[in-house]
């Protein structure tokens, strides 16, 4: 499936979204994790890699481009570069990364791009400047992002009723509080440890995706 095909049914793939963490992932390499995932069901994974090198990063997407074959969607972390150089399916731009539209003009139209947003402010600036979705970080309070301050159900409330395209809760989800993140209006979850770090990859990407599709059984308090 190319990326023109998933961008068309771009929320249904969104419902469960896992982001890699080498050192969570108890020794086990990316590309395996990636493929675990994508077999319990995880519609999108993302490649966040801070510090390694270029070369490394390369090494990295290729061998989970190979592995996913097109069964989930491939986003990488800020390096807009690295897209391009394995053909991924898109990025995914933090607040400080490589400006939306910089990105836009050197991907071009078909390419997915996700940012990552704090408040409605940030969402409607990010909708407008041609995002496909945007992530709402942090829904709770998360070791992965030690300076992330919450926003709560009630601000991923906030950002979801503020815009048009998907919405992903990010920031120290797990099964016990996914449908909470569904009830506040997101198209889906986006996690790391619940995933990565389980025992059982592909037991613990099923779950999680039937949980979150057993939508809207809380109330946002």
């Amino acid at each position: 499936m190319n990326t023109a095909d998933y961008k068309d049914r771009l929320a249904d793939y969104l419902q469960l979204y896992v982001v890699t963490d080498d050192k969570l992932s108890l020794g086990r390499p990316e590309y395996q994790i990636a493929a675990m995932a994508a077999a319990g069901g995880a519609g999108v994974i993302q490649l966040r890699d801070k510090h390694a090198g270029t070369l490394t990063l390369l090494q990295k997407a290729g061998a989970i481009r190979q592995v996913l074959a097109g069964r989930a969607i491939f986003i990488i972390n800020d390096r807009v570069d690295v897209v391009l150089a394995v053909n991924a399916d898109g990025v995914h731009l933090g607040q400080e990364d490589m400006p939306l539209t910089v990105a836009r003009d050197i991907l071009g139209p078909e390419k997915i791009i996700g940012v990552s947003v704090g408040n409605v402010e940030e969402a409607l600036r990010a909708e407008e400047g041609g995002a496909d979705y945007l992530g709402a970080s942090a829904v709770f309070s998360t070791p992965t992002k030690t300076d992330a301050q919450s926003m709560g159900l009630q601000g991923l409330e906030a950002v979801c009723r503020s815009a048009s395209i998907p919405v992903v809760g990010i920031g120290g989800i797990n099964i016990k509080n996914a449908r909470q993140v569904i009830a506040a209006g997101a198209a889906g979850v986006a996690v790391v440890s619940a995933v990565v770090s389980a025992p059982d990859v592909v037991r613990a990407a099923s779950e999680l995706l039937a949980e979150v599709k057993r939508r809207n059984i809380y109330e946002v308090e």
